[in-house]
């Protein structure tokens, strides 16, 4: 194995073009990679490829090269921003004698660096178990004595065999763990939900401002820092919009071109809370001229995690660097679509705000209610409402009706006294029953 000096890595950065010449902007957002996991880029070596070399995805030629620059530079390590298999990585490793990782390494690197509470570091050494146990047999060359003879038969395969069930043990543990912080996690999630509150959830590409953003509209100290995947750990706060209706704000990682898959399926933590939002604040840095891509690749990784149909307001943030003002989009249907703000500047927040209480107004689920028989007064101004489908007899003191109502006015009967919200669904999601999501305490305390 290669050792890990203690002071700033000094790194040669990698990058093929595979059938074109290498962007500019991958290449440059790969360089603020390395810098974020506190390396010092040296030099960059870049070349083309119509496909990748089976044996070092660079070929001899570029990788002899990337060592010719490793050794001028006296380089600690070879950072490539592609994926390689375990097999390339270790003959990249013998040709030019520094230690090499590839771009999901990188990654995961970063996030054991960034991760604060005990569950985010519980899942990033899970994901990183998960990458090692195809690249354990390079830690134990030195035992892999394969020539024969007296003196030369070594213990090297026996070494890898312990070594690879003890990974094996170490994963089942965490995957244990985390089971049981996620039935926490719920366990909380339900608790925050006893009285129902809209979750509004902010995506984005890494570094668009959505710490900044989460600040500018709770208050909250969260840490902001000009910098890829400065927020991992979730973070929640519950804000109130104009009229006094409370809604949950969560903050939660960036996405990046070409996030390792591992880290989508490890990263349960951070990616639920866009998973269960009501309403998605798609952050977009305006400034950015591949906003576009961007906004594409965040909408592939929603895909994959099953949050393509959560309703969604696109946040062009950072507008102070274009100059312009803010300004709420709407779409044909009239619907808002698209806001303009400076979180930095603290300009369009309020619009921000009027536009999400809009869209959660427009939120428009079917709900079960109980409601009192002395409750006439409501009852009357719900069939005013025109929001009643049905009603039936439930006992001599309550009634079932069934309604249409938007988020923001199931919460408003929530609180009224003697109404049960029994169900409700809609319009991305339907609350089964044992959800929590606005379901009364007492039908809680019941169901248990």
């Amino acid at each position: 194995m290669f050792d890990r000096p203690r002071s700033a890595e000094r790194a040669v950065l990698v990058r093929i073009g595979l059938g074109e010449p290498v962007d500019p902007e991958d290449l440059a957002e790969f360089s603020q990679l390395a810098v974020s996991a506190g390396v010092d880029p040296l030099v960059t070596v870049t070349g083309r490829r119509e496909r990748p070399d089976s044996r070092l995805f660079l070929g001899s030629g570029k990788a002899e090269e990337v060592r010719d620059a490793a050794i001028a530079h006296n380089a600690d390590v070879i950072l490539v921003d592609h994926a390689l298999s375990p097999g390339q990585e270790r003959n990249l490793e013998e040709l030019t004698g520094k230690r090499v990782l590839d771009r999901n390494s990188l990654i995961l690197d970063i996030f054991a660096q960034r991760a604060r509470s005990f569950e985010g570091k519980l899942e990033v050494e899970l994901a990183q178990l998960k990458h090692l146990a195809s690249r354990l047999v390079r830690g134990w060359t030195h035992l892999e004595r394969q020539k024969g003879g007296i003196g030369l038969r070594g213990p090297g395969e026996t070494q890898l065999e312990t070594d690879r069930r003890l990974l094996a043990r170490r994963v089942k543990l965490l995957t244990r763990r985390l089971e049981k912080l996620k039935q926490q996690r719920n366990t909380g999630r339900q608790a925050r939900t006893e009285i129902p509150v809209p979750a509004v959830t902010l995506v984005g590409y890494t570094n668009a401002g959505k710490s900044t953003l989460f600040r500018a509209l709770t208050g909250s100290d969260a840490y902001v820092a000009n910098q890829l995947f400065a927020t991992l750990d979730p973070t929640v706060r519950r804000i109130e919009l104009e009229g006094g209706t409370p809604i949950v704000v969560a903050d939660t990682v960036g996405f990046i071109r070409e996030l390792p898959h591992e880290l989508v399926a490890a990263f349960q933590s951070t990616l639920t809370e866009a998973r269960d939002a009501t309403l998605l604040l798609h952050v977009v840095d305006a400034s950015d001229p591949r906003r576009d891509e961007h906004i594409a690749q965040v909408d592939a990784v929603l895909e994959e995690i099953g949050a393509a149909d959560i309703p969604q307001i696109r946040v062009f943030n950072k507008i102070d660097r274009l100059d312009r003002g803010p300004l709420i989009e709407r779409d044909s249907e009239g619907q808002v679509a698209r806001v303009w703000i400076s979180a930095q500047q603290h300009s369009g927040i309020s619009q921000l705000l009027q536009a999400i209480a809009e869209r959660l107004s427009r939120a428009v689920r079917r709900a079960r209610l109980s409601v009192p028989m002395a409750s006439g007064q409501l009852r009357s101004k719900l069939y005013a409402m025109g929001c009643v489908r049905s009603e039936h007899l439930i006992d001599a003191g309550s009634m079932e009706l069934e309604v249409e109502l938007p988020d923001v006015e199931l919460l408003r009967l929530a609180k009224a006294p003697g109404v049960r919200i029994l169900s409700a669904e809609g319009p991305h999601m339907p609350c089964l029953p044992g959800d929590g999501y606005l379901e009364s305490a007492p039908l809680q305390r019941a169901a248990k």
